[in-house]
Protein backbone atom coordinates (compact mmCIF):
# COMPACT_ATOMS: atom_id res chain seq x y z
CA UNK A 1 0.00 0.00 0.00
CA UNK A 2 1.35 3.41 -0.92
CA UNK A 3 2.35 5.64 1.93
CA UNK A 4 0.30 8.76 2.35
CA UNK A 5 2.01 12.03 3.39
CA UNK A 6 -0.04 14.17 5.68
CA UNK A 7 -0.59 17.87 4.93
CA UNK A 8 1.36 18.69 8.08
CA UNK A 9 4.38 16.68 6.94
CA UNK A 10 4.16 18.17 3.42
CA UNK A 11 4.13 21.65 4.93
CA UNK A 12 7.18 20.86 6.99
CA UNK A 13 9.03 19.68 3.86
CA UNK A 14 8.09 22.87 2.01
CA UNK A 15 9.33 25.01 4.89
CA UNK A 16 12.52 22.99 5.08
CA UNK A 17 13.16 23.38 1.33
CA UNK A 18 12.46 27.10 1.55
CA UNK A 19 14.92 27.48 4.39
CA UNK A 20 17.56 25.46 2.59
CA UNK A 21 17.06 27.47 -0.61
CA UNK A 22 17.20 30.71 1.38
CA UNK A 23 20.35 29.59 3.12
CA UNK A 24 21.92 28.78 -0.25
CA UNK A 25 21.02 32.24 -1.53
CA UNK A 26 22.42 33.95 1.56
CA UNK A 27 25.57 31.88 1.37
CA UNK A 28 25.84 32.64 -2.34
CA UNK A 29 25.47 36.38 -1.68
CA UNK A 30 28.05 36.15 1.07
CA UNK A 31 30.46 34.45 -1.31
CA UNK A 32 29.79 37.08 -3.99
CA UNK A 33 30.30 39.88 -1.46
CA UNK A 34 33.49 38.25 -0.27
CA UNK A 35 34.78 37.93 -3.83
CA UNK A 36 33.97 41.61 -4.51
CA UNK A 37 35.76 42.68 -1.34
CA UNK A 38 38.78 40.54 -2.21
CA UNK A 39 38.83 41.95 -5.75
CA UNK A 40 38.60 45.51 -4.43
CA UNK A 41 41.49 44.85 -2.04
CA UNK A 42 43.59 43.32 -4.82
CA UNK A 43 42.89 46.28 -7.13
CA UNK A 44 43.68 48.75 -4.34
CA UNK A 45 46.92 46.96 -3.55
CA UNK A 46 47.78 46.89 -7.25
CA UNK A 47 47.14 50.62 -7.66
CA UNK A 48 49.10 51.39 -4.50
CA UNK A 49 51.92 49.12 -5.61
CA UNK A 50 52.03 50.70 -9.07
CA UNK A 51 52.01 54.21 -7.62
CA UNK A 52 54.79 53.31 -5.24
CA UNK A 53 56.79 51.74 -8.05
CA UNK A 54 56.16 54.71 -10.37
CA UNK A 55 57.17 57.17 -7.66
CA UNK A 56 60.38 55.26 -6.98
CA UNK A 57 61.15 55.13 -10.68
CA UNK A 58 60.59 58.87 -10.97
CA UNK A 59 62.88 59.56 -8.01
CA UNK A 60 65.62 57.43 -9.58
CA UNK A 61 65.09 59.04 -12.96
CA UNK A 62 65.25 62.54 -11.42
CA UNK A 63 68.55 61.72 -9.73
CA UNK A 64 70.02 60.38 -12.96
CA UNK A 65 68.73 63.36 -14.92
CA UNK A 66 70.27 65.80 -12.42
CA UNK A 67 73.64 64.04 -12.66
CA UNK A 68 73.52 64.20 -16.46
CA UNK A 69 72.50 67.87 -16.43
CA UNK A 70 75.48 68.74 -14.23
CA UNK A 71 77.70 67.33 -16.95
CA UNK A 72 75.75 69.07 -19.74
CA UNK A 73 76.16 72.41 -17.96
CA UNK A 74 79.74 71.79 -16.82
CA UNK A 75 82.28 74.54 -17.27
CA UNK A 76 84.94 74.21 -19.96
CA UNK A 77 88.27 75.29 -18.51
CA UNK A 78 91.84 75.51 -19.67
CA UNK A 79 94.31 73.03 -18.17
CA UNK A 80 95.74 75.87 -16.06
CA UNK A 81 92.39 77.02 -14.64
CA UNK A 82 91.83 76.15 -10.98
CA UNK A 83 89.11 73.61 -10.27
CA UNK A 84 86.74 74.04 -7.34
CA UNK A 85 86.55 70.87 -5.19
CA UNK A 86 83.48 68.88 -6.14
CA UNK A 87 82.93 70.87 -9.34
CA UNK A 88 82.52 68.97 -12.60
CA UNK A 89 84.61 70.59 -15.34
CA UNK A 90 86.03 69.60 -18.70
CA UNK A 91 88.94 70.78 -20.79
CA UNK A 92 87.41 69.35 -23.97
CA UNK A 93 83.86 70.13 -25.11
CA UNK A 94 83.59 66.91 -27.13
CA UNK A 95 84.26 64.79 -24.05
CA UNK A 96 81.73 66.78 -22.07
CA UNK A 97 78.88 66.24 -24.51
CA UNK A 98 79.85 62.62 -25.09
CA UNK A 99 79.55 61.96 -21.37
CA UNK A 100 76.30 63.96 -21.18
CA UNK A 101 74.75 62.07 -24.08
CA UNK A 102 75.62 58.75 -22.46
CA UNK A 103 74.20 59.77 -19.09
CA UNK A 104 71.00 61.19 -20.57
CA UNK A 105 70.68 58.11 -22.77
CA UNK A 106 70.89 55.79 -19.76
CA UNK A 107 68.12 57.70 -17.97
CA UNK A 108 65.92 57.75 -21.09
CA UNK A 109 66.42 54.02 -21.63
CA UNK A 110 65.89 52.91 -18.03
CA UNK A 111 63.00 55.23 -17.14
CA UNK A 112 61.13 55.90 -20.40
CA UNK A 113 57.69 56.32 -18.77
CA UNK A 114 58.79 59.05 -16.37
CA UNK A 115 58.92 62.77 -17.14
CA UNK A 116 62.65 62.97 -16.29
CA UNK A 117 63.25 60.03 -18.62
CA UNK A 118 61.39 61.71 -21.48
CA UNK A 119 63.18 65.00 -20.89
CA UNK A 120 66.49 63.15 -20.75
CA UNK A 121 65.95 61.93 -24.32
CA UNK A 122 65.47 65.55 -25.41
CA UNK A 123 68.79 66.58 -23.84
CA UNK A 124 70.47 63.49 -25.25
CA UNK A 125 69.46 64.86 -28.64
CA UNK A 126 70.88 68.30 -27.79
CA UNK A 127 74.14 66.66 -26.74
CA UNK A 128 74.30 64.75 -30.01
CA UNK A 129 73.70 68.00 -31.91
CA UNK A 130 76.70 69.56 -30.24
CA UNK A 131 78.74 66.54 -31.25
CA UNK A 132 77.65 66.92 -34.86
CA UNK A 133 75.56 63.73 -34.75
CA UNK A 134 72.61 65.32 -36.51
CA UNK A 135 70.95 62.14 -37.74
CA UNK A 136 70.97 60.64 -34.25
CA UNK A 137 69.65 63.90 -32.82
CA UNK A 138 66.81 64.05 -35.35
CA UNK A 139 65.71 60.51 -34.49
CA UNK A 140 65.70 61.23 -30.75
CA UNK A 141 63.81 64.50 -31.20
CA UNK A 142 61.22 62.76 -33.38
CA UNK A 143 60.77 60.12 -30.65
CA UNK A 144 60.07 62.86 -28.09
CA UNK A 145 57.80 64.68 -30.54
CA UNK A 146 55.77 61.48 -30.95
CA UNK A 147 55.62 60.91 -27.17
CA UNK A 148 52.72 61.43 -24.83
CA UNK A 149 53.74 64.69 -23.14
CA UNK A 150 52.44 67.63 -25.20
CA UNK A 151 54.84 70.20 -23.74
CA UNK A 152 57.93 68.04 -24.31
CA UNK A 153 56.65 67.20 -27.79
CA UNK A 154 56.38 70.90 -28.66
CA UNK A 155 59.93 71.50 -27.42
CA UNK A 156 61.20 68.61 -29.53
CA UNK A 157 59.39 69.82 -32.67
CA UNK A 158 60.77 73.32 -32.23
CA UNK A 159 64.33 72.04 -31.82
CA UNK A 160 63.86 69.63 -34.70
CA UNK A 161 62.63 72.47 -36.94
CA UNK A 162 65.72 74.50 -36.12
CA UNK A 163 67.93 71.48 -36.77
CA UNK A 164 66.25 70.99 -40.15
CA UNK A 165 66.94 74.66 -40.85
CA UNK A 166 70.62 74.26 -40.03
CA UNK A 167 70.98 71.15 -42.18
CA UNK A 168 69.33 72.57 -45.31
CA UNK A 169 65.93 70.91 -44.94
CA UNK A 170 63.92 74.11 -45.22
CA UNK A 171 60.60 72.57 -46.23
CA UNK A 172 60.53 70.25 -43.22
CA UNK A 173 61.49 73.15 -40.96
CA UNK A 174 58.70 75.40 -42.24
CA UNK A 175 56.15 72.60 -41.88
CA UNK A 176 57.03 72.13 -38.20
CA UNK A 177 57.08 75.87 -37.51
CA UNK A 178 53.59 76.20 -38.99
CA UNK A 179 52.33 73.26 -36.92
CA UNK A 180 53.64 74.91 -33.77
CA UNK A 181 52.08 78.24 -34.66
CA UNK A 182 48.73 76.49 -35.14
CA UNK A 183 49.14 74.53 -31.90
CA UNK A 184 51.74 76.17 -29.63
CA UNK A 185 52.80 74.73 -26.30
CA UNK A 186 53.27 76.24 -22.87
CA UNK A 187 57.05 75.89 -23.18
CA UNK A 188 57.09 77.02 -26.83
CA UNK A 189 54.95 80.18 -27.15
CA UNK A 190 53.42 81.12 -30.49
CA UNK A 191 55.27 84.45 -30.64
CA UNK A 192 58.65 82.73 -30.32
CA UNK A 193 57.85 80.35 -33.18
CA UNK A 194 56.56 83.19 -35.36
CA UNK A 195 59.73 85.17 -34.75
CA UNK A 196 61.91 82.17 -35.58
CA UNK A 197 59.97 81.49 -38.79
CA UNK A 198 60.26 85.16 -39.76
CA UNK A 199 64.02 84.93 -39.29
CA UNK A 200 64.00 81.81 -41.44
CA UNK A 201 62.27 83.75 -44.25
CA UNK A 202 64.41 86.91 -43.92
CA UNK A 203 67.04 86.02 -46.52
CA UNK A 204 65.00 84.18 -49.15
CA UNK A 205 61.44 85.46 -48.68
CA UNK A 206 61.57 88.94 -47.12
CA UNK A 207 57.95 89.67 -48.00
CA UNK A 208 56.74 86.71 -45.92
CA UNK A 209 59.16 87.64 -43.16
CA UNK A 210 57.73 91.18 -43.15
CA UNK A 211 54.20 89.82 -42.78
CA UNK A 212 55.19 87.74 -39.78
CA UNK A 213 57.07 90.59 -38.11
CA UNK A 214 54.08 92.88 -38.61
CA UNK A 215 51.73 90.24 -37.21
CA UNK A 216 53.92 89.85 -34.14
CA UNK A 217 53.82 93.60 -33.53
CA UNK A 218 50.05 93.57 -33.90
CA UNK A 219 49.35 90.56 -31.67
CA UNK A 220 52.02 91.22 -29.04
CA UNK A 221 52.41 95.02 -28.72
CA UNK A 222 54.67 96.48 -26.05
CA UNK A 223 56.53 93.19 -25.53
CA UNK A 224 60.14 92.10 -26.12
CA UNK A 225 58.81 90.05 -29.06
CA UNK A 226 57.45 93.23 -30.67
CA UNK A 227 60.81 94.94 -30.17
CA UNK A 228 62.61 92.05 -31.87
CA UNK A 229 60.07 92.19 -34.69
CA UNK A 230 60.90 95.88 -35.15
CA UNK A 231 64.59 95.01 -35.34
CA UNK A 232 63.83 92.25 -37.84
CA UNK A 233 61.83 94.59 -40.04
CA UNK A 234 64.67 97.11 -40.03
CA UNK A 235 67.11 94.44 -41.22
CA UNK A 236 65.00 93.17 -44.12
CA UNK A 237 66.50 93.61 -47.59
CA UNK A 238 65.49 96.96 -49.07
CA UNK A 239 65.14 98.62 -45.65
CA UNK A 240 67.36 101.57 -44.77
Amino acid sequence: MAQHISRKELKKDEVRETLVHGADLVFGHQQLTLYIVILAVVVALGVFGWRTYAERQTVKASAGYSDAMRIFQARIRTPLDPQVPGEITYVDEKNKYTDAAQKFGDVAKNYPRTHPGQLAKYFEALSDERLGKNDEAKKLLQDVADGGNDDFAAMARFELAQLYDRTGQANQAVKLYQQLIAKPGVLVPKAVVMLTLAQHYTANNPAEAGKLYTQIKSEYPDTPMAEQADQGLALLPGKI
